[in-house]
């Protein structure tokens, strides 16, 4: 249990830092940080292999990386979607 915290925590972490770094806004607030963290991290690690800094076994660097192409292609996806 304190494991599954510990990673929606980093996950917000993760999601929160590429937030910033790209300015760009997520759907859904910290929710939708908390997704783009964790599934960033599963991104990052796939096209960057697992190195770094380790923390609830996401390795930071290259989940940080698969966050920001995350909300990048997030946030281009929202700002040229149907509804304009």
């Amino acid at each position: 249990m304190f494991h599954l915290i510990w990673l929606l925590l980093t996950g917000a972490l993760i999601g929160g830092l590429a937030g910033a770094i790209t300015s760009r806004k997520v759907p859904l607030g910290w929710l939708g940080l908390i997704v783009a963290g964790l599934i960033g991290a599963w991104l990052g690690e796939t096209l960057f292999g697992s190195w770094g800094p380790q923390v609830a076994d996401l390795a930071l660097l290259p989940a940080i990386g698969g966050a920001i192409i995350l909300v990048l292609i997030v946030a281009w996806a929202f700002s040229h979607g149907p509804h304009q």
